[in-house]
């Protein structure tokens, strides 16, 4: 069975669905009935005659139809047992949700688990996991409450994840903030499905435009290395390492009992897979939207637009310190641009549109540097705070961006006003942030991805790599 089957079943059946409105295998079964999912959804409990107002069946011998995923919400000790009515059913995979598996110590009954999938031919994701939501199919295995935790709506970054309490405050912050996501994968203790087995899948997904995985070890190095080299030549993967202090690994064991391994040895691979590397989840996304929404870009020049000089100096900070370039664009546009501009307009990088900047004068300069051959990409600094800037400056930002021509991100620094219009330009897959050294940094992992799939030597933190 591929992985195709965990995203795109035909019929689920959830073992262990309950009445009871708090527990994980009711909530489960609702998320599938109200998540628009298309095929039959057979809840599977002995001491239930009906849930939600459907028939409830006692054992998965009785469950009328075939079923191709199911997701197993029972105590740990009862799982073998229903493994081996999954397999006389012809169950193609189980995401088992339960956990008290190797986790505790409790190893045996792990395998005893796994070699009871292996005889039946079923894949398993877990145990110990939250497993999977793809809000395209409706697959949704996710105990936490709709009303708890925002669903993204569709969109381009895959999601992987050893934990589950990653990836829900991850889903509920994407949700929350209206980013969009392609698939959720969470896979706990990796009996069998493991991070490898997901990167690949996803490579070839045509839903997916990047790859963002949260590891705390890893099953098999070299399988890793070697899948992540693979699939890094056609979408970026990023990656956050958990564990990289001796606490933190001692910490991983118990969690998932995955072995933390040295950093040292994950941060090798990385660069030679072509794997970028984040320090924290806010960069991990803040990379991932730059990614999946923008084109690559030719070269590190980067020009600076700005009405706050203060921030444009920021900009250029750290664009040098980064290890990109400041543009400089040719004595043509700039002469064009002083032409139009008022005199008090600093031309130059950054250009300074100064406290007095108009719509108008915003989309004179984007499209002047996104026309100049001497600029690779564009930042914006747009403060809206200033008395002339109108919300026409979004839509002039919108319409520059949709021409995809080169990549152009934004930096808007304020309140409740500036956020209404930097989620407006999110929601035209334009990334916005509220400070210039991570705008800068994501431009860097965009400009460094672009070398490394390009076979060219790549710098720190990537190295040589996908030649």
């Amino acid at each position: 069975m591929t992985i195709t089957t965990f995203f795109r079943p035909k019929s689920v059946a959830i073992i262990g669905a309950s009445r009871n409105q708090q527990k994980p295998g009711h909530v489960i079964y609702r998320n599938f009935l109200e998540s628009g999912f298309k095929g039959p959804v057979y809840p599977v409990n002995p001491n239930a005659e009906d849930i939600m107002g459907h028939k409830c069946y006692p054992n998965m011998a009785s469950v009328p139809g075939s079923v191709d995923l199911a997701v197993i919400v029972v105590p740990a000790a009862s799982v073998p047992g229903v493994m081996e009515e999954c397999g006389k059913k012809h169950v193609k995979g189980a995401v088992v949700i339960s956990g008290g598996f190797r986790e505790i110590g409790n190893t045996e009954l792990e395998e005893q688990v796994k070699s009871i999938a292996k005889k039946h031919g079923i894949r398993v994701i877990g145990p110990n996991c939250i497993g999977l939501f793809d809000p395209a199919s409706g697959v949704d295995t996710i105990f936490n409450p709709s009303y708890k935790l925002t669903r993204p709506k569709p969109g381009a970054i895959s999601f992987i994840s050893q934990s589950g309490a990653v990836m829900s405050a991850i889903m509920d912050w994407m949700g929350s903030k209206g980013y969009r996501a392609a698939k959720f994968a969470s896979y706990g203790n990796a009996s069998d499905v493991n991070e490898a087995d997901l990167i690949g899948w996803f490579g070839a997904d045509p839903d997916t435009k990047v790859i963002c995985v949260y590891l705390e070890g890893v099953k098999d190095g070299r399988r890793f290395f070697d899948t992540a080299k693979t699939v890094c030549k056609t979408k970026p993967v990023i990656a956050l390492k958990a564990g990289i202090t001796e606490e933190g690994g001692q910490s991983v064991s118990s969690h998932t009992g995955s072995l933390a391994g040295q950093f040292e040895a994950y941060h090798a691979a990385f660069k030679q897979s072509g794997v970028t590397e984040a320090e924290d989840l806010e960069q991990l996304f803040d990379y991932a939207r730059v990614l999946s929404t923008q084109p690559l870009p030719k070269g590190p020049r980067v020009q600076v637009i700005t009405d706050g000089g203060g921030f444009g100096v920021l900009a250029t900070d750290f664009i040098v310190r980064s290890g990109l370039m400041m543009a400089k664009m040719r004595t043509p546009t700039i002469n064009l641009l002083k032409k139009s501009f008022p005199s008090y307009v600093v031309v130059r990088n950054p250009i300074d549109l100064t406290g007095n900047a108009t719509p108008e004068m915003y989309g004179q300069a984007i499209q002047a540097a996104l026309d100049d051959d001497g600029v690779d990409m564009v930042l914006v600094i747009a403060l809206f705070q200033t008395p002339l800037l109108t919300p026409e400056v979004v839509e002039l930002i919108e319409e520059a961006s949709s021409k995809k021509k080169k990549p152009m991100i934004v930096v808007s620094a304020g309140g409740d006003y500036t956020e209404i219009l930097k989620k407006s330009m999110e929601e035209k897959d334009i990334p916005t942030f509220s400070s210039s050294q991570r705008s800068v940094a994501s431009l860097a992992a965009l400009w460094n991805y672009a070398r490394c799939k390009n076979g060219m030597r790549c710098p720190s933190p990537f190295g040589t790599c996908l030649k």
